[in-house]
Order: structure tokens, then C-alpha cells, then sequence
């Protein structure tokens, strides 16, 4: 298996937005460090999976690796 082209930037949990419906799923608002000023913050749903398989979820103040990780194919060679 070929190894993906990634990068890991750090981040960590700025606020945990509360869901308003009981249908929706409680969001994680993440700052990335590194990101350009007006895109550092993604929102993603607050649920994880430990090694166990239990899914957990994100406290505010948690400090957290953001990974991107690509198709080698999605991907130029840098000049």
C-alpha cells in the first residue's frame, strides 16, 4: 500500500457548540495554528472513537492534531 502525502498542524478546542435540535449532533470548534486568519477555525461533530471502539467526545481547552492526508494521485510535485 502506497503511503499518503499528509501534513499535521495543531490545533486546539476554542468551544463546544451545543446542539439547539435534539437531532443534531454538539460541534467542536477548533483553531488551527498555522491556518491563514480568516480559516483558522473549522467545526466539526464532536464525537470520537477511542482504541476500544467507546466514542468520546472533545473538552474545551483540548489540544488536538489536525491531519490532512491526500491520494497520492490528488497531488503535484512541489517546485
Amino acid at each position: 500500500m502506497t503511503k499518503k502525502p499528509r501534513t499535521t498542524k495543531l490545533g486546539t478546542v476554542q468551544k463546544i457548540i451545543k446542539s439547539l435540535h435534539p437531532n443534531d449532533p454538539e460541534k467542536a470548534e477548533i483553531d488551527v495554528e498555522g491556518a491563514d486568519h480568516l480559516y483558522r477555525e473549522i467545526r466539526i461533530e464532536n464525537t470520537l472513537e477511542d482504541d476500544q471502539g467507546k466514542e468520546v467526545k472533545l473538552k474545551e481547552g483540548a489540544k488536538v492534531d489536525v491531519v490532512v492526508e491526500a491520494d497520492p494521485k490528488a497531488t503535484t510535485p512541489k517546485r
